[in-house]
Parts: C-alpha cells; sequence; structure tokens
C-alpha cells in the first residue's frame, strides 16, 4: 500500500472513531426530565407542537406530534424578525447598505415627512421614534390596507407621527423591520421574499421557508412560514458566528452586532408582555447574561407558538414550535422546558 494511501486510510479511521465518540457521547445524555416536563405540560402546549435540541450539528432530543413534524412549515410571526435582521445583515458584509445610513437615503419620502434621522440601525432595534401601537398597525395590516411593502412604508412615513428621537426610545412593532426590508426592495429591485430565498434561505437549506407562504402580504417583521428543521439551520448559523456547513453566510463582525444590545440606554415605552425583563438586540431578545454582562441566551418569540433560542454557553440551539397562542403562561412552560434541557445536557 502506498504512503498516500495509508495517510487517507488514517484520515478516514480517525474520522469514523470521531463520529462514534460524538454518538456515544450524545447516547449518554439523559432527557428524562425533558420528556417528564413536555409531558407535564402537554395541555398548555396543545396537540401541535414539535421541540428541538441541536448540539454540534446533531438533533440530539426530538419530540414530534403527528400534526407537527420537523420539517412540517407554519406561521412564525415575530419568529420573522431575527431571519430579517441577518438579511440586512448581510447587505451590511456586502458593503451595500450601513447601518447608520439615514433610510432617506434609499426612501425620500422620509426625509420629506421630517423622519430623516432615522437608521437602518433604529429599524433593526425599534427604536425608530414612530409611534408604533403594534396591535394597531397588526390590525390594518390583516384589514388588507396594503398592496405591498411600498405602500406600507409610505403610509409609515408620511401618515405616522414621530413620538420619540430615533434610538432613545424602545417600542416594540413591526414598523422598523418592514422599513429595512423595503430599503432592501429599493437596492435589489427585487421583492423581499425573492431577496431572502436566494440571501438566507437557500443557503442555509431552509426548503420550507418563505414570507409569501402565509398570506399574500410580504411582512418582514412577521410574515415568514418555516419550519423547526429550516430555523434549527438558521440559529446553527449563527450559533457557529456566521458558517454553516462551511460556507460563510454572515461575517462574525455582523453576528456580533445582531446579538448585541444597540441602545442600552433607550427607555422601554413598549415591550411584549412575554418578553417582560429582556434586552433587546437586533432581531432578537437578550434572555440570558454572564456574570460580566456579556449576552449568553438569545431567542426570538413569535405569537403563534415558536419560540427558538441559541445557548451561547452550552453552546446549543433549540426550538419550541407549536401552533397555539402564545401567553405568559406558555413563557413559563416554555422556560421550564428550557431548564429540564439545561439540566439534561450538564
Amino acid at each position: 500500500m502506498s504512503y498516500k494511501s495509508s495517510k487517507t486510510c488514517l484520515k478516514c479511521s480517525l474520522a469514523l472513531i470521531l463520529m462514534l465518540f460524538f454518538q456515544f457521547s450524545f447516547a449518554q445524555l439523559d432527557f428524562t426530565g425533558v420528556n417528564a416536563s413536555i409531558t407535564k405540560y402537554n395541555k398548555t402546549l396543545g396537540k401541535e407542537y414539535v421541540v428541538v435540541v441541536n448540539k454540534e450539528g446533531k438533533n440530539i432530543f426530538l419530540k414530534e406530534t403527528e400534526e407537527i413534524q420537523l420539517k412540517t412549515p407554519v406561521a412564525i410571526a415575530s419568529s420573522s424578525k431575527w431571519l430579517t435582521a441577518a438579511l440586512v445583515m448581510i447587505f451590511v458584509d456586502e458593503g451595500k447598505i450601513q447601518l447608520d445610513d439615514p433610510v432617506s437615503k434609499y426612501i425620500p419620502v422620509f426625509e420629506k415627512y421630517m423622519k430623516g434621522y432615522i437608521t437602518i440601525r433604529h429599524c433593526l432595534t425599534h427604536t425608530t421614534g414612530i409611534d408604533g401601537d403594534a396591535l394597531a398597525v397588526l390590525k390594518i395590516i390583516q384589514k388588507g390596507k396594503f398592496q405591498n411593502l411600498e405602500e406600507e412604508v409610505n403610509y409609515f412615513a408620511a401618515k405616522k407621527s414621530i413620538v420619540d428621537n430615533p434610538g432613545s426610545h424602545f417600542s416594540y412593532n413591526g414598523i422598523g423591520l418592514n422599513i429595512a426590508g423595503r430599503v432592501l426592495e429599493i437596492i435589489t429591485k427585487k421583492s423581499f421574499d425573492r431577496i431572502a430565498v436566494e440571501k438566507l434561505f437557500k443557503p442555509l437549506g431552509m426548503r420550507s421557508t418563505s414570507f409569501s407562504g402565509e398570506t399574500e402580504f410580504i411582512n418582514p417583521s412577521g410574515g415568514a412560514v418555516s419550519s423547526a428543521f429550516d430555523y434549527i439551520n438558521f440559529m446553527q448559523m449563527i450559533l457557529n458566528k456566521g458558517l454553516f456547513n462551511g460556507k460563510r453566510i454572515l461575517s462574525e463582525k455582523s453576528v456580533a452586532e445582531i446579538l448585541t444590545n444597540q441602545f442600552p440606554d433607550a427607555i422601554i415605552r413598549n415591550t411584549p408582555e412575554v418578553a417582560k425583563g429582556y434586552q433587546y438586540a437586533m432581531g432578537n431578545w437578550i434572555e440570558e447574561k454572564n456574570e460580566i454582562g456579556q449576552g449568553i441566551v438569545f431567542s426570538c418569540p413569535g405569537l403563534f407558538g415558536t419560540w427558538p433560542w441559541i445557548d451561547l454557553e452550552r453552546k446549543y440551539v433549540a426550538i419550541i414550535l407549536s401552533k397555539s397562542l402564545l401567553s405568559t403562561e406558555k413563557k413559563e412552560v416554555y422556560a421550564e422546558i428550557k431548564k429540564s434541557i439545561n439540566q439534561s445536557l450538564e
């Protein structure tokens, strides 16, 4: 046997040993407590849910129901925001836009209505200062008042009032992310959904994910349809500092920006009940920090029951995806399940 062949065989043997080691390691994990928690709160979770824990690229825990399985696409509501923030940062990496560009640079109508100080950074962090009655905006969208993203964003510019200086107050709503989405449409001359597929979903193998699958109205802040399998891929990329299957999707710098509270001194004007106590980064919430104040757990809960999270300290990603509305009660249930997952990984 030649030296080259021997070297190749040695590499293959080492790779096989590593695979067996990881399989053995994960097989030793005891998820009895996780199953017990899910059974205990089965009524709250409903009949349609899936729970997935992924570590080092492997699904080490999976609980499916007949109605929702790993690859079943469902509406994920505000869990869409994390996807949109990452998509915007791809264009920042490419030098097409900058976070501190005023949106009026791309959408001049904002300058006309005295909203020229709003930047893309403000849009990704709910600090635009535009009056953001989340329920009122949602009702307008549901009634089909707008035919497309352009009409909606022009409405925000011309009809919605500025109530705070941009960057000074945090008001959770769908305005900023949708403005940022419209900026991408303008610079690419493509629809937001097409941009998302080409730049984010296709590279991440997110075949079930779309911003046009649930309604005709494209809504970057809350209109995506996705599956647990797809969303896990996205979070793996964030956990791996922008890499997915060896391919660079985002720069490390952009991933760090996404996971950073950009305006820590902003006064909270409006925040969802289920996210109270958390801080906001870019498209996602900082759930937990370590002893030196660095974020270690990040999530992006959605109204329809989706709760994805990344744990940097324990190096895993997970998602609880259901079809029943998110509530304070369900938040507590999700927290208990997450606690049992953490205990299983210790």
